[in-house]
Protein backbone atom coordinates (compact mmCIF):
# COMPACT_ATOMS: atom_id res chain seq x y z
CA UNK A 1 0.00 0.00 0.00
CA UNK A 2 1.48 3.37 -0.64
CA UNK A 3 1.91 5.66 2.22
CA UNK A 4 -0.48 8.77 1.39
CA UNK A 5 1.87 12.07 1.03
CA UNK A 6 0.85 13.53 4.45
CA UNK A 7 2.91 11.07 6.23
CA UNK A 8 5.81 12.10 4.26
CA UNK A 9 5.83 15.22 5.75
CA UNK A 10 8.64 15.33 8.49
CA UNK A 11 6.18 16.17 11.48
CA UNK A 12 8.91 16.17 13.94
CA UNK A 13 10.14 19.62 11.94
CA UNK A 14 6.81 21.17 11.42
CA UNK A 15 6.18 24.14 12.73
CA UNK A 16 2.90 26.17 12.71
CA UNK A 17 2.34 27.74 9.38
CA UNK A 18 0.21 27.06 5.99
CA UNK A 19 1.12 24.66 3.90
CA UNK A 20 0.30 23.09 0.77
CA UNK A 21 -0.77 19.75 1.51
CA UNK A 22 -1.41 18.27 -2.03
CA UNK A 23 -3.17 19.19 -4.68
CA UNK A 24 -5.47 17.27 -7.15
CA UNK A 25 -7.11 17.43 -10.74
CA UNK A 26 -10.88 16.57 -10.39
CA UNK A 27 -12.81 17.36 -13.82
CA UNK A 28 -10.49 19.15 -15.40
CA UNK A 29 -10.07 21.66 -12.44
CA UNK A 30 -7.16 21.90 -10.12
CA UNK A 31 -8.33 21.44 -5.94
CA UNK A 32 -5.72 22.09 -3.57
CA UNK A 33 -5.86 20.99 0.07
CA UNK A 34 -4.24 23.42 2.68
CA UNK A 35 -2.73 22.46 6.30
CA UNK A 36 -3.10 25.28 8.52
CA UNK A 37 -1.09 23.72 10.82
CA UNK A 38 -1.30 25.90 14.70
CA UNK A 39 0.14 23.73 16.78
CA UNK A 40 4.12 21.60 16.48
CA UNK A 41 3.17 17.81 16.50
CA UNK A 42 4.13 15.70 19.20
CA UNK A 43 5.83 18.39 20.98
CA UNK A 44 2.93 20.93 22.06
CA UNK A 45 -0.15 20.27 23.78
CA UNK A 46 -2.50 19.76 20.67
CA UNK A 47 -6.15 21.92 20.90
CA UNK A 48 -8.49 21.52 23.03
CA UNK A 49 -11.42 19.43 21.39
CA UNK A 50 -14.46 22.26 22.55
CA UNK A 51 -12.31 24.99 21.69
CA UNK A 52 -11.52 23.11 18.24
CA UNK A 53 -15.20 22.36 17.57
CA UNK A 54 -15.62 26.40 17.80
CA UNK A 55 -13.14 26.86 15.57
CA UNK A 56 -13.99 24.70 12.93
CA UNK A 57 -18.19 26.59 13.19
CA UNK A 58 -16.45 30.20 13.40
CA UNK A 59 -14.00 29.90 10.64
CA UNK A 60 -16.07 27.96 7.97
CA UNK A 61 -18.78 30.46 8.50
CA UNK A 62 -16.74 33.07 7.83
CA UNK A 63 -14.50 31.84 5.13
CA UNK A 64 -18.00 30.80 3.52
CA UNK A 65 -19.02 34.38 3.71
CA UNK A 66 -15.78 36.05 2.40
CA UNK A 67 -17.17 37.81 -0.75
CA UNK A 68 -13.54 37.20 -2.60
CA UNK A 69 -12.85 33.69 -1.24
CA UNK A 70 -16.56 32.22 -0.41
CA UNK A 71 -17.25 30.30 -4.45
CA UNK A 72 -13.43 28.93 -4.04
CA UNK A 73 -13.66 27.54 -0.16
CA UNK A 74 -14.72 23.55 -0.61
CA UNK A 75 -14.38 22.59 3.11
CA UNK A 76 -13.07 23.91 6.26
CA UNK A 77 -12.19 21.12 8.79
CA UNK A 78 -10.06 19.85 12.03
CA UNK A 79 -7.05 17.24 11.45
CA UNK A 80 -7.52 14.14 13.39
CA UNK A 81 -4.65 14.64 15.67
CA UNK A 82 -5.89 18.00 16.80
CA UNK A 83 -2.97 19.85 15.58
CA UNK A 84 -4.24 22.06 12.76
CA UNK A 85 -6.99 22.55 10.30
CA UNK A 86 -7.27 21.38 6.23
CA UNK A 87 -8.51 23.88 4.10
CA UNK A 88 -9.81 22.86 0.48
CA UNK A 89 -9.98 25.55 -2.05
CA UNK A 90 -10.23 25.88 -5.97
CA UNK A 91 -7.51 26.61 -8.01
CA UNK A 92 -3.76 26.31 -7.15
CA UNK A 93 -2.48 29.45 -4.82
CA UNK A 94 0.51 29.58 -3.18
CA UNK A 95 0.24 29.19 0.51
CA UNK A 96 1.45 32.99 0.70
CA UNK A 97 -1.77 33.80 -1.21
CA UNK A 98 -3.41 32.18 1.37
CA UNK A 99 -2.12 34.19 4.57
CA UNK A 100 -4.08 36.80 4.53
CA UNK A 101 -7.45 34.75 4.45
CA UNK A 102 -6.34 32.97 6.68
CA UNK A 103 -5.01 35.33 9.30
CA UNK A 104 -8.23 37.34 9.00
CA UNK A 105 -10.63 34.24 9.71
CA UNK A 106 -8.25 33.64 12.71
CA UNK A 107 -8.54 37.35 13.57
CA UNK A 108 -12.12 37.71 13.31
CA UNK A 109 -12.89 34.74 15.98
CA UNK A 110 -11.63 37.32 19.04
CA UNK A 111 -15.18 39.64 17.77
CA UNK A 112 -17.54 36.50 18.34
CA UNK A 113 -19.97 36.60 21.17
CA UNK A 114 -21.68 33.73 19.93
CA UNK A 115 -20.56 30.26 17.63
CA UNK A 116 -22.89 30.18 15.04
CA UNK A 117 -24.48 26.85 14.06
CA UNK A 118 -24.93 25.27 17.80
CA UNK A 119 -28.22 23.73 18.09
CA UNK A 120 -28.96 20.56 17.76
CA UNK A 121 -30.75 20.84 14.94
CA UNK A 122 -27.71 22.19 13.36
CA UNK A 123 -24.75 20.27 15.27
CA UNK A 124 -23.98 16.36 15.91
CA UNK A 125 -22.48 17.49 19.35
CA UNK A 126 -23.84 21.13 20.17
CA UNK A 127 -23.10 21.01 23.80
CA UNK A 128 -19.27 20.18 23.10
CA UNK A 129 -18.24 24.16 22.27
CA UNK A 130 -15.50 26.29 23.97
CA UNK A 131 -15.61 30.09 22.60
CA UNK A 132 -13.40 31.43 25.14
CA UNK A 133 -10.95 28.89 24.38
CA UNK A 134 -11.21 29.44 20.89
CA UNK A 135 -10.60 33.09 21.23
CA UNK A 136 -7.59 32.52 22.95
CA UNK A 137 -6.11 29.68 20.48
CA UNK A 138 -7.21 31.72 17.41
CA UNK A 139 -5.48 35.32 18.85
CA UNK A 140 -2.29 32.61 19.73
CA UNK A 141 -1.81 31.54 16.15
CA UNK A 142 -2.85 34.98 14.72
CA UNK A 143 -0.26 36.63 17.09
CA UNK A 144 2.32 33.50 15.58
CA UNK A 145 1.36 34.68 12.09
CA UNK A 146 2.09 38.06 12.48
CA UNK A 147 5.18 37.68 14.20
CA UNK A 148 6.56 35.05 11.15
CA UNK A 149 4.39 36.02 7.92
CA UNK A 150 8.13 36.92 6.12
CA UNK A 151 9.71 33.46 7.41
CA UNK A 152 9.67 30.56 4.47
CA UNK A 153 9.32 27.53 7.08
CA UNK A 154 5.78 28.57 7.54
CA UNK A 155 4.91 28.14 4.26
CA UNK A 156 6.62 25.32 3.33
CA UNK A 157 6.38 21.37 4.85
CA UNK A 158 9.87 19.64 5.78
CA UNK A 159 10.00 16.40 3.91
CA UNK A 160 11.24 13.42 4.99
CA UNK A 161 13.49 11.19 2.92
CA UNK A 162 12.20 7.15 3.15
CA UNK A 163 15.25 4.73 2.22
CA UNK A 164 13.04 2.48 -0.56
CA UNK A 165 14.77 -1.23 -1.09
CA UNK A 166 15.05 -2.47 -4.64
CA UNK A 167 11.84 -4.84 -3.58
CA UNK A 168 10.10 -1.27 -2.75
CA UNK A 169 10.18 -1.66 1.02
CA UNK A 170 9.94 1.46 2.82
CA UNK A 171 11.75 2.63 5.92
CA UNK A 172 9.79 4.56 8.13
CA UNK A 173 12.42 5.32 10.70
CA UNK A 174 14.93 7.75 8.81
Amino acid sequence: MDLIPSFSVDHTAIVPGIFISRMDEVGGSVITTYDVRLKRPNREPVIDVAAMHSLEHIIATYLRNDPTWKEDVIYWGPMGCLTGFYLILKGSRPSKEVYDIIYRAFKNVSEQESVPGTTAENCGYYRMHNLDMAKWYAEEFAQYLEENKDDPKIYEYPKTERLTTEQGQQFYDS
